[in-house]
């Protein structure tokens, strides 16, 4: 009778720990998230010029629960070198600043998700436009695999909309806006702390 009453306390005694061995990187328990990587945009207001910019990108991500964050970040392209060697009529650059609401999730294992919305302003430079800022916004997504609990590699991929006037060729500044969607892809490394 006295083992019976005792069993199930020798029972609850045993619990796996959880800081045991675990089978790969964690994302673990960390609240900001920061990016640093490279970028490509080709962009749809310079039709004067090359379209495809290079440039960087750098972001903060504050992450509230399991899968929600609030991301800011910003961009910066330029031409390169032209097409095939040749140089551009133009010299555009762009720069943006945006605020993104996002989900992210685990995939599988050190595989990670996510979404998210854009919103914030544009600026497109060397091209003579008037005006040169626009609101911005858009949506987009992309996959990250963590390296360890802290760092990772993060593929983005988004597409954003400005309006920004088109070149009239009777007055040289169009005031005419119109509404243009810029493809943009990323990569880079992410620290969590």
């Amino acid at each position: 009778m006295v083992a019976a009453v005792l069993a199930p306390l020798a029972a609850g005694a045993q619990v796996n720990s959880d800081t045991g061995n675990n089978s790969g990187p964690s994302q673990g328990t960390y609240k900001y998230e920061a990016y640093v990587g490279g970028a490509y945009t080709r962009i749809r207001q310079v039709p004067a010029s090359y379209s495809g910019l290079i440039g960087g990108r750098a972001s903060l991500a504050r992450n509230w629960g399991k899968y929600f964050q609030l991301t800011g970040s910003v961009d910066y392209y330029e031409v390169g070198t032209g097409h095939s060697g040749i140089p551009s009529p133009g010299k555009p650059t762009v720069y943006t600043v945006l605020a993104a609401p996002g989900l992210h999730a685990t995939l599988y294992e050190n595989l990670s998700g996510l979404v998210f919305a854009e919103l914030g302003a544009e600026h497109t430079g060397g091209e003579f436009m008037s005006p040169n800022i626009s609101v911005a916004g858009g949506f987009g997504g992309g996959l990250a695999y963590s390296l360890s609990s802290r760092l990772a590699v993060q593929l983005t991929g988004d597409r954003l909309g400005a309006s920004f006037p088109l070149p009239d060729q009777s007055t040289k500044l169009g005031y005419s806006t119109h509404r243009t969607w810029n493809v943009r892809g990323t990569i880079g490394v992410v620290y969590r702390f």
